[in-house]
């Protein structure tokens, strides 16, 4: 009896992994035995990255917030508690994006979070 290869289905899947390994370079592209590694490592470090990508997306927001909040005599760690003194509920993503498109609004809520600040140290009583 002849061998019988499952020809059709063997080609779709080495098909499924060139089309993904498309632009990867040399070999990595063109043949099916290290496409098909190359795929599976990129697979993984696209699944780790993604948390990556959020952890550094946090870190430039806060970067960008403390050094708009610097220009106005502030640290960032006391603008996030000025902040919740003053009930004001912004994420970091949009605070950045104030701090650099509009700096007449972020300049406000600095003015409300040192006002928040200060009301705080001042009902405090001291020990």
């Amino acid at each position: 009896m002849p061998r019988a290869t499952n020809s059709p289905a063997s080609r779709k899947r080495r098909k499924r992994v060139l089309k993904k390994a498309k632009g990867f370079y040399g070999n990595r592209s063109r043949l099916y035995r290290y496409a098909k590694d190359a795929i599976f490592k990129a697979q993984t470090w696209a699944t780790r990255d993604r948390k990556t990508r959020k952890r550094n997306f946090r870190a430039l927001w806060i970067t960008r917030i403390n050094a708009g909040v610097r220009q106005h005599g502030l640290t960032y760690s006391r603008f996030i508690e000025g902040l919740i003194a003053a009930d004001i509920q912004m994420d970091r993503k949009v605070l950045s994006d104030l701090a650099i498109q509009n700096p007449a609004a972020f300049e406000e809520i600095v003015v409300k979070a040192k006002a928040a600040l200060e009301n705080k140290v001042q009902s405090v009583p001291a020990a």
